[in-house]
């Protein structure tokens, strides 16, 4: 990773420690005062990337895998059969998005 990406994401780290808002002119002015050159368009993405996001959540989390439960969504507890349809959704989703094969298409990959 080059030293201006880890110089943003420091700053972003910083400005998540103290509980500012992370905008792309604050982690500009940090890594300016840093003395290393972070051109604002990466500034802006990381930025926008973390905009309504808990950073010290998402720095906890980094080893629990896979996403959590969506927002919303009727936990097991809350209502075991809530949760059942929607179980059974998810294993519909994924069969009706298989991989066409080539030979579906009429042509072959090495034909």
């Amino acid at each position: 990773m080059a030293t201006s990406e880890l110089a943003a994401t420091y700053a972003a780290l910083i400005l998540a420690d103290d509980g500012i808002e992370i905008t792309a002119d604050k982690i500009v002015a940090l890594t300016d005062a840093a003395g290393v050159d972070v051109e604002p368009i990466w500034a802006t993405l990381l930025a926008k990337a973390l905009e309504g996001k808990n950073v010290k959540d998402l720095l906890s989390n980094v080893g629990a895998g896979g996403g959590g439960p969506a927002v919303g969504a009727p936990s097991a507890a809350a209502g075991g059969a809530a949760a059942a349809p929607a179980e059974e959704k998810v294993e519909e989703k994924a069969e009706s998005e298989k991989e066409e094969s080539d030979d579906d298409m009429g042509f072959g990959l090495f034909d």
